[in-house]
C-alpha cells in the first residue's frame, strides 16, 4: 500500500512549478493584478455540491494546502437542495466550476445540457492509475469519460452495540437466517422492537429503503442480476425484485421489528435517516441499516454518560456488513460516491481537478475524518477510526464484490424519482405490486 502512495509525479511537478512562478510573480508585481495566465495563480475555482455542515467545512480544509502551493483559491458551497437545483442552474447559464455529483444518473442529466466539459487528462491518467475500471466506467456517458471519483462509502452495514451483544449472549449473524434468529432474541430478551429506520430526507424521502432493496437483490439474485436491473433488462415488476420486497417487508413493516425509540413502521417516513444513530448510541434501538458515513453522526449524539459513543469492536457502537444468504458467499457490498465533474476548463479549474483525483487530495480528506475512498493510491490507515478503515480495506480488497448504487445508476425520473417515491408509498402500506409497477412506470416519464 505504501508504494501505491507514492507522490504522484505529474501533479507535484504542477504544483511546484505554480508555487514557483508565483514567488516570482510577487517579487516583480508592483501593485497590479498578480494573476500569471496559464497557472491559475490567483484564480478562484467555485465548487458546488450537496455535502453540507460539518462534511462541507471539512472539504473546504482539504484544499488548504493546495491553495498554499499553487495560490490558486478554492471556494465551496453546499445546497441541501443541489440535486434538485443543479440541472436547471446549470441549463440557466449558472454553472458552477466543479459540481461534486453524487449520482451518475445525474451525471448523465448534467452531460445532456451539453455544458460538462471532458476530464482533462491529466484526471483521466489518474483515474486509469488509481481506480478500478468499474469507478471509471461510472463517470463515464456515451464512451466519453467526464467524472473522477472522489469520496465513497460502503451502503449495507447493520449498526448495533457490542456492549449490549455481550449482555444479551448474542453474536453478530453470519448469514440473514441467523439476523433473523438474532432480532427474534433480542425482542424476546428486551420487549422492544429491535430495528429502527429513518426514510425522511426532504426531497430525497426514501433512499434508504432502496439501498435496502438494492443489498437484497444483490444478495438473493446475484451481481449478474442486479446489472440487468440497473439496465432495465430486468424490470421491478420482476420475480427479483417481488423477492426482496417480500423479504425486507418481514422487518420493516412488521410492527413487532419496528421501528424502535421512534414509534411505529408508519414513523420510519416521518424519521430523518441520519437520527437513527441516537436511540443506537443509548440503547433504544439494537439494530439498523445504513452506511459506513453514519459513523460521523455518532460525534453528535451522546450516551447516557454524556460522552459521544466510542465506535469500536467492543465499544458503544460498531457495525457488521448486511450478511449473506448463503454461509460462506464471498463478501459482497453496494457502494456509493461523488464525482467531481468540470464545467471550465481554464488552468485553475483543471488544476484543481487533478487535484481532487489523486491520492494525496484522498489522503487529506480521510484524515481530516468522516470518510473513505476507493482511490487505491490512498492509505487506510489514515481514517479517522478503525471502523473506517477496516471499511476502506474492504473496499480496496479486489476479492469484494463491488456494485455501485442501483438507484443512482438509473435515469434519475426512476433512481432518484419513482424508486424513492414508491418506498415511501410502501412504508405507507400501499401494496408491493402496485408499489413495483409504479416504480417501473418512471422509466416511461
Amino acid at each position: 500500500m505504501n508504494g501505491r502512495r507514492a507522490m504522484h509525479g505529474r501533479l507535484a511537478a504542477g504544483i511546484g512549478m505554480a508555487a514557483i512562478m508565483g514567488i516570482a510573480l510577487v517579487g516583480c508585481a508592483e501593485g497590479g493584478d498578480d494573476t500569471e495566465e496559464g497557472t491559475g495563480e490567483g484564480e478562484t475555482v467555485r465548487i458546488s455540491g450537496g455535502i453540507t455542515g460539518t462534511e462541507a467545512d471539512k472539504l473546504q480544509q482539504s484544499f488548504d494546502k493546495f491553495t498554499e502551493d499553487t495560490g490558486i483559491i478554492v471556494e465551496y458551497t453546499g445546497d441541501k437542495g443541489f440535486e434538485g437545483n443543479i440541472v436547471t442552474k446549470v441549463a440557466g447559464g449558472d454553472a458552477p466550476d466543479i459540481a461534486i455529483v453524487p449520482q451518475p444518473g445525474l451525471l448523465k442529466a448534467l452531460v445532456d445540457t451539453g455544458e460538462v466539459k471532458p476530464a482533462p487528462d491529466g484526471v483521466a491518467a489518474n483515474v486509469d492509475e488509481y481506480w478500478s475500471p468499474d469507478w471509471k466506467a461510472y463517470g463515464t456517458v456515451d464512451d466519453v469519460f467526464y467524472s473522477a471519483p472522489m469520496l465513497a462509502n460502503i451502503k449495507g452495514y447493520v449498526w448495533y452495540s457490542p456492549k449490549l451483544f455481550a449482555e444479551w449472549g448474542v453474536e453478530v449473524p453470519a448469514t440473514w437466517d441467523e439476523m433473523i434468529t438474532l432480532t427474534d432474541t433480542i425482542r424476546e430478551k428486551t420487549g422492544n422492537p429491535p430495528w429502527c429506520a429513518g426514510f425522511e430526507s426532504e426531497a430525497a424521502s426514501g433512499w434508504p429503503g432502496t439501498d435496502w432493496i438494492e443489498d437484497l437483490v444483490l444478495r438473493q439474485a446475484g451481481p449478474d442480476v442486479y446489472d440487468q436491473w440497473v439496465a432495465n433488462e430486468v424490470k421491478f415488476t420482476d420475480a427479483p425484485l417481488q423477492e426482496a420486497f417480500d423479504t425486507l417487508d418481514t422487518v420493516l413493516r412488521n410492527p413487532e421489528y419496528v421501528n424502535a425509540g421512534f414509534g411505529d413502521v408508519a414513523s420510519i417516513n416521518s424519521t430523518a435517516f441520519a437520527n437513527v444513530a441516537a436511540p443506537v448510541a443509548d440503547g433504544r434501538c439494537a439494530l439498523t441499516h445504513q452506511a459506513s458515513f453514519l459513523s460521523a453522526n455518532f460525534l453528535d449524539v451522546q450516551t447516557a454518560e454524556g460522552v459521544a459513543p466510542v465506535v469500536a469492536p467492543d465499544g458503544d457502537v460498531y457495525a457488521f456488513v448486511l450478511p449473506p444468504f448463503e454461509a460462506g458467499a464471498q463478501t459482497t457490498i453496494e457502494v456509493g460516491g461523488e464525482f467531481v465533474t468540470g464545467f471550465t476548463d481554464d488552468a485553475a479549474t483543471v488544476s484543481v481537478l487533478e487535484f481532487m483525483s489523486t491520492p494525496e487530495w484522498a489522503d487529506t480528506r480521510v484524515e481530516l475524518g468522516g470518510n473513505i475512498s476507493a482511490n487505491l493510491g490512498a492509505d487506510p490507515s489514515l481514517a479517522s477510526s478503525e471502523f473506517l478503515t477496516e471499511a476502506m480495506v474492504l473496499l480496496q480488497d479486489p476479492n469484494t464484490t463491488v456494485r455501485f448504487d442501483a438507484s443512482d445508476l438509473m435515469p434519475s425520473t426512476v433512481g432518484s424519482g419513482s424508486f424513492w417515491r414508491g418506498m415511501v408509498d410502501w412504508i405507507d402500506g400501499k401494496d408491493t405490486a402496485t408499489v413495483l409497477s409504479d416504480i417501473q412506470a418512471g422509466y416511461d416519464d
